[in-house]
């Protein structure tokens, strides 16, 4: 098998020269490229990865680490590579108050599902290992074990018993403690109300694949995303916490939550970070670093996404697009509840039987977007005809604040007239022919929530909230 070897620029570059009958295995150039600490090129494999990144043939986001890497990566080489890279954190850019409200429930969201998220990602490891009747392996055991320490930490268990000792332990039950609750706190402070998570589509998606990422058999893949998140999570508090004291012209110490994870002497996420870097030291042999390297890129830019699309999202508020918190109650205040929605709502009016005779005006909204805040008990429910609408209704007052729709049955249209309409600026009204449903429904081509969107002209009836 004929081979040629050539130079360029002071750096050795192999090159198969093959006939047409007679070629290489990859598994052959892969053996040779790892005896000699050649990388991957389309067609050769060259000594020198800077060479590569020079003449753009590395594909990889993540190449932009490797250049002059340590051979033993560490979290304060990566969080200098990641402030590089990445600059700014998207969280130190300046922001309204009615952005930060609508963030705020979405980082509430994050803060107290990331330690179950944590803690129960090794689960399948583990039941795949009692499938098989193997021992664990010991990558399982130290990701579990740094998981743990941090839904320990997180859920306030850490904090409670190093500064009270054994004593302290009894406090664990004290879920104030917990930091997504001290998060809860801080934004309720600032914003002068209640805060409930808001489990969006977009965060629902980041928790997903975080939690893919946390979960992986590979254990360069797990560490990596422990890793990420950590270093990810030290940068975006710090920027939250300078933009919140600036918005709300806060005392800083004030705010409990951004205080113990990175402010004072003894600041949570130093030990999250310290307990991380053990694992890269454990999990990440020096001839895998540009993999993990890989990795690490990927799970941060996971968690910087989500931040930016917070941000884009809040953004709309100019517009009156962005969604904010809207109260509403049945007549007797028995039944509470909270959907998110524009400021601007767009509304249908359907002059169907039951919606003419309750007066119902109609809200659609996914069914992620509602939380009844109390009286779940007091609902009852009413179906007739299809039986595939659920109307929902008080059963100590008779008023139907929101229910399942035909039209949406995994969605709710809530009653516009049970809101608080201090929170509402506009509302539009379109018509809807539900005497004839199956024919206005049919004649729309799409579901009603998208024909509501698209309907025009609109109903000259606008209201503007005083």
């Amino acid at each position: 098998m004929p081979l040629s070897a050539t130079r360029e620029g002071g750096h050795e570059e192999i090159s198969w020269m093959v006939n047409a009958i007679i070629r290489p295995s990859h598994q052959q150039l892969a053996d040779l490229a790892a005896a000699n600490g050649w990388a991957r090129t389309q067609s050769c494999f060259v000594k020198d990865r800077s060479l590569l990144i020079a003449r753009g043939q590395m594909t990889s986001q993540a190449s932009r680490f490797t250049p002059d890497q340590p051979p033993q990566i560490s979290c304060e080489y990566l969080t200098e590579q990641a402030r590089a890279m990445f600059g700014p954190h998207p969280f130190a850019a300046e922001m309204s108050q009615d952005q930060a409200a609508s963030l705020l429930p979405e980082y509430l969201a994050m803060s107290q599902a990331f330690p179950y998220l944590q803690a129960g990602s090794q689960r399948d490891l583990i039941f795949d290992a009692m499938h098989h009747n193997r021992d664990l392996a010991r990558d399982i055991e130290l990701t579990s074990v740094v998981a743990n320490f941090i839904c320990w930490d997180e859920t306030g268990g850490y904090g409670r018993v190093l500064h009270g000792g054994k004593a302290a332990l009894p406090d664990i039950l004290v879920t104030e403690n917990f930091h997504s609750n001290l998060f809860r706190k801080d934004a309720s402070q600032l914003l002068g109300r209640a805060v409930r998570p808001n489990y969006s589509a977009t965060t629902k998606r980041y928790l997903h694949s975080l939690y893919a990422g946390l979960s992986s058999k590979d254990p360069l893949v797990r560490c990596a995303y422990m890793v990420a998140f950590e270093l990810h999570a030290a940068d975006m508090i710090q920027s939250l916490w300078t933009t919140l004291v600036k918005t709300f012209k806060a005392r800083s110490d004030d705010l409990e939550y951004f205080r113990s994870h990175v402010g004072g002497e003894d600041p949570a996420e130093k030990y999250h970070g310290d307990m991380t870097s053990r694992l890269i030291g454990e999990l990440v042999p020096a001839d895998r670093n540009g993999r993990f390297l890989d990795e690490f890129d990927r799970a941060y830019r996971l968690s910087l996404q989500w931040c930016r699309d917070l941000l884009r999202i809040v953004s709309l508020e100019e517009d009156g697009q962005s969604e904010i918190e809207h109260h509403g109650r049945c007549h007797c205040g028995s039944v509470k509840f909270c959907v998110r929605a524009p400021r601007e709502l767009s509304a249908v009016r359907c002059n169907c039987s039951i919606c003419q005779m309750s007066g119902f005006l109609h809200l659609l909204v996914p069914g992620d977007k509602l939380g009844i805040e109390c009286g779940e008990e007091f609902l009852t429910a009413y179906q007739f005809n299809k039986h595939i609408a659920r109307h929902t209704f008080c059963r100590v007052c008779g008023v139907k604040p929101f229910y399942r729709p035909r039209s949406n049955p995994s969605g709710f249209s809530v009653n516009i007239r049970c809101l608080d309409n201090r929170t509402i600026e506009r509302i539009r009204i379109s018509e809807f022919d539900g005497e004839h449903w199956e024919q206005a429904f049919r004649s729309m081509h799409q579901d009603l929530e998208s024909c509501v969107e698209d309907q025009k002209p609109w109903s000259e009836l606008e209201w503007r909230a005083q």
